[in-house]
């Protein structure tokens, strides 16, 4: 390597730490990282309706940030020096999960030794965040929608009534509509929640929010395990922004969590393998809602070798009803490989091939 060589490295070296430095993300609302035009859609409905006290239903898939959306709201409204207490409805027992939301009175059931309050109950003058909202049961829907619209309760075991001051912001990644069909979830709740709807975008629909974001966790978990991380090689990021993230931003800050572990040098080196055996995808321009549904369902049916129900199979990871994901494909017309082939359905195999390499 001569002289000349030696410089142009060295200046290009230069110019990376000093772009790895100088392009660090902002931070958007209450910390909230996208300047996409669909995260800035969604940014301008926080700022429209954190000032009032109507609830909110936040729509969107596993891992798109839907509490962090909801402590947005909770910050920039007057309730933001009140509490904000959330629950997760899908990791809390049906048979606790009433307690958890309105307390009980000392011996209410077994067990019940002393008095406790629920969430409803700690949150007054504030905001509670329910998620995973679809997994209430039937039975507590009907107790919370009470709740929504007279603003009291009674804990279990009492027959005393409570007044809150709550503002409810609930989330949820399944399909709350078809959950309706199927009797499994209230028409009359629906409405009480969904006053003012915020559907999040996955991180697939948002690429030219991933560069700030990958900065964002790479400045965030090299400082915390004290590991010297300036550059972002090209082709590594390259690597990041062709894969799909169905796991979204969780996914995505796991995976730089883990790079920062094993990268042994200022240059940002993970494991790349876990994200380069999935194909590349082209982008879609102008596609429909129904045309983004289909193509992310068969997409997943080709993932899980069109395996609909099951632990591993594709309804498992839309995170919606096996009854569910049957209806949706007969709506969009989407029938597996074998009957296309072998002319049992309507659909061509070449639009099957179509619709499974993009999305």
């Amino acid at each position: 390597m001569d002289e000349s060589d030696e410089e142009k490295m060295t200046h290009r070296q230069a110019m990376s730490k000093s772009d790895a430095k100088q392009d660090q993300p902002e931070i958007g609302t209450c910390g909230i990282i996208g300047n996409s035009p669909a995260m800035k859609s969604v940014l301008d409905l926080i700022g429209i309706v954190a000032s009032t006290n109507s609830t909110v239903l936040i729509l969107g898939e596993t891992g798109t940030g839907k509490e962090l959306v909801a402590r947005a709201i909770h910050r920039l409204s007057d309730r933001r020096n009140a509490p904000f207490v959330t629950l997760n409805c899908a990791a809390i027992p049906a048979g606790l999960l009433e307690t958890e939301l309105f307390g009980h009175e000392r011996g209410a059931f077994t067990g019940a030794l002393t008095q406790r309050i629920g969430r409803f109950e700690a949150a007054n003058g504030g905001t509670i965040f329910l998620d995973e909202i679809g997994d209430m049961p039937l039975d507590l829907q009907a107790k919370l929608l009470r709740v929504l619209q007279e603003k009291e309760f009674e804990r279990l075991g009492s027959t005393r009534s409570f007044c809150v001051n709550v503002r409810v912001v609930a989330a949820t990644n399944r399909d709350l509509l078809q959950m309706i069909d199927d009797n499994t979830f209230r028409l009359d709740l629906y409405y009480r929640l969904g006053v003012f709807p915020i559907l999040l975008p996955p991180l697939r629909d948002r690429p030219e929010d991933i560069p700030a974001l990958v900065r964002y966790f790479i400045a965030m978990y090299a400082g915390r395990i004290n590991n010297r991380v300036e550059t972002i090689p090209p082709e590594i990021m390259e690597a990041i922004l062709r894969y799909d993230w169905p796991g979204n931003i969780r996914e995505l800050q796991n995976f730089i969590e883990r790079g920062i572990i094993i990268s042994r040098s200022p240059v940002f080196r993970p494991d790349l393998e876990q994200i380069q055996h999935q194909k590349a995808r082209l982008p879609r321009i102008n596609m429909t809602l129904d045309e983004a549904t289909r193509d992310h369902i068969v997409q997943t049916l080709n993932d899980v070798n069109w395996v609909i129900g099951g632990p591993h199979g594709a309804a498992k990871r839309l995170g919606i009803p096996r009854t569910t994901l049957i209806s949706k494909m007969r709506r969009l017309g989407i029938e597996s490989p074998q009957r296309a082939i072998t002319g049992k359905g309507t659909t061509s195999w070449k639009a099957f091939a179509t619709a499974g390499s993009v999305s």
